[in-house]
């Protein structure tokens, strides 16, 4: 009981230590419960509360104590345990300590123990893109994963929003008091990861949808020729909706991502089989069009060149379709030359893993696609 006491003495004026180099992690850590246990060889969380071996934790420095502190709450803060759903959980834990070790090196005076896993070219990403990213390096090695799950851990979806929630409060009330004390605004890829908090966020697919029904052709009812296949479209009524697709085939993409964007616009042509698609490869130049019909063969990439988004939009101008009855879908990582003016018709930028920030899309609505 003395030895508990004692790491429990340790843990508290170590918050304490905390609220002085930085009040919003020292208040994030006051929302999980920080427990001693031995059957853990270094320090982990559930996604509630946080474990730490008392021998490993005298080991460390004081200030690698805080940056230990500061690691397990923000997975826990972040959702990391049930946001994995059904991914490989060791790489995820791998995907997870980048993304929590890159907030915490950006903040000035933490440390970390020495071994920690650091990507800094991939630190801007999100866990989620970062999980597929890393599968190009299988010498990435975990020691001691700090993701804790068990047979019965999946959450429910009124669990996972309780959850959820009870981080949210946490997370706005250690911003208030981290703007209270005047230290500025939040870390470093905080916000970002924010975003992602949610495991079924919108699919790229449902803002496709928003955007014909954004249109003003009259959709009247649903098109019952699909309720046997589960797709419960509206009918069109007069005027059909045109979809150019441009594929990015630039040298900055790989195979994988390539065909990742065609296994996409196979998905458009089943969910949309009533609509007018044409497809462009796209590089510094285009080639197309290739007009796209349910189940037929989409034609083989072309390109391997620089990036240059004008000339599909020129193609687009050219062929002088109605604003309120097309849309443009651009598969991309983004890196390339943008218009100086938008199109007349709306724009969807669907972002690779890995690609640009979606907040530096010049005009239209950028979505992330994230592979499973």
């Amino acid at each position: 009981m003395k030895k508990q006491d004692e790491f429990e003495r340790q843990v508290s004026a170590a918050i304490i230590q905390l609220r002085l180099r930085s009040p919003f992690f020292a208040t994030l850590a006051l929302f999980a419960s920080i427990e001693a246990s031995d059957t853990i060889d270094t320090a982990a969380t559930n996604g509630r509360d946080v474990f730490i071996n008392k021998h490993f934790w005298q080991h460390l420095t004081a200030d690698e104590q805080l940056g230990v502190m500061a690691h397990e709450v923000l997975h826990a803060a972040l959702l990391h345990v049930p946001r994995r759903g059904t991914r490989e959980p060791l790489r995820w834990n791998i995907a997870a300590d980048i993304v929590v070790n890159g907030i915490i090196m950006a903040q000035e005076g933490f440390v970390l123990p020495k071994g920690v896993i650091r990507m800094q070219r991939l630190e801007h990403l999100s866990v989620e893109e970062i999980y597929h990213l890393i599968k190009q390096y299988p010498a990435l090695q975990l020691k001691h994963a700090d993701l804790l799950e068990s047979d019965d851990s999946a959450l429910l979806p009124g669990e996972y929003a309780v959850l959820e929630q009870y981080w949210r409060d946490a997370l706005q009330q250690a911003q208030a008091i981290m703007e209270m004390s005047g230290h500025g605004t939040l870390p470093a890829g905080l916000r970002r990861e924010l975003a992602h908090l949610r495991p079924a966020q919108l699919d790229w697919r449902a803002y496709l949808w928003r955007f014909l029904v954004q249109t003003p052709v009259d959709f009247q009812n649903y098109d019952r020729r699909f309720i046997g296949r589960g797709l419960y479209l509206d009918a069109l009524a007069g005027e059909s909706v045109k979809i150019y697709i441009a594929v990015d085939t630039s040298g900055s993409l790989g195979t994988a991502e390539i065909t990742q964007f065609l296994s996409e616009i196979q998905s458009i042509l089943g969910a949309y089989p009533h609509l007018e698609a044409v497809l462009y490869y796209a590089d510094a130049a285009c080639c197309g069009p290739y007009p796209l019909l349910p189940g037929a063969a989409i034609p083989d990439p072309k390109g391997g060149g620089g990036t240059d988004f004008r000339p599909f939009f020129q193609l687009v101008a050219a062929d002088d379709p109605s604003p309120h009855a097309a849309v443009c879908i651009y598969f991309t990582d983004g890196y390339g030359t943008f218009p100086t003016e938008s199109p007349a018709p709306p724009v969807l930028w669907v972002i690779s893993a890995g690609g640009i920030d979606i907040n530096k899309v010049p005009f239209g609505e950028a979505v992330r696609l994230i592979p499973d």
